[in-house]
């Protein structure tokens, strides 16, 4: 199975190109320009550097969210795209369980904790339960402060262990209320920017059980309002 997975959830997207688990090639996002304008070449990157062409490829996987509204609207309509140009299935993906699933393991049983950098003071996040390299969600994925978030997990796991996994560990282990955590054996990993990576690798595990996202139907997880809505609220 050759896959492409796009992330465009924020400003730290990527590119992947992947042969059954193994990576063929990246590209990040390290740039200022739009993904509008960054995406097409930056795919076109990472196939040539894989000897691919697009008609290869056996499953598109794109990241739904949480993010923002310009970047996983350009990442999901590319796909789409695609999807209906080249003929290939797709599996969008929530970013945050690709992260936490980065952390799983197959033996591994508790609380996972994932998030990353939302802006405005707020972090996208969420908490997983694992098993057998699984993850269930716990209650929804969250657009909330730090702070928030910390007390949040700290009221679900109680004394239980967490792990966490984050784009922007310092926001977390910066908190008085890590302190506590650390103290009952809770860990911190910095997650790598390959995001697109684990977006593939588990969209690939989604394929092989046949789970499949219809493209018609497929649309973003924001979380967050736009700002639009937000500013028409207001009013």
């Amino acid at each position: 199975m050759i896959t492409l997975a796009v992330d465009t959830s924020e400003a730290r997207g990527s590119a992947a190109a992947l042969r059954r688990g193994e990576v063929l090639g990246v590209a990040l996002h390290d740039t200022a320009a739009d993904y509008s304008e960054w995406l097409l070449p930056a795919v076109e990157l990472v196939l040539s550097s894989a000897s691919l062409r697009m008609e290869q490829l056996d499953l598109l996987a794109v990241a739904i969210g949480p993010g923002s509204f310009t970047g996983l609207r350009v990442g999901l309509t590319t796909v789409k795209a695609w999807a209906e140009v080249y003929g290939k299935p797709v599996v969008g993906v929530s970013r945050l369980e690709a992260m936490g699933r980065s952390l799983a393991t197959p033996e591994q049983t508790g609380f996972i904790a994932v998030c990353y950098d939302a802006q405005r003071a707020q972090l996208f996040a969420a908490l997983y339960q694992s098993s057998s390299g699984r993850l269930t969600l716990v209650e929804s994925e969250q657009v909330i402060s730090a702070e928030a978030f910390v007390s949040w997990v700290d009221h679900r796991a109680g004394a239980e262990t967490v792990n966490w996994i984050s784009l922007d560990p310092e926001l977390i282990t910066a908190l008085p209320g890590w302190q506590n955590r650390a103290a009952r054996g809770d860990t911190m990993k910095q997650c790598s920017s390959q995001v697109a990576v684990a977006i593939g690798k588990l969209a690939e595990e989604r394929a092989r059980a046949g789970l499949f996202s219809d493209p018609l139907e497929l649309d973003a997880n924001y979380v967050r309002r736009s700002d639009a809505e937000i500013f028409w609220k207001g009013r």
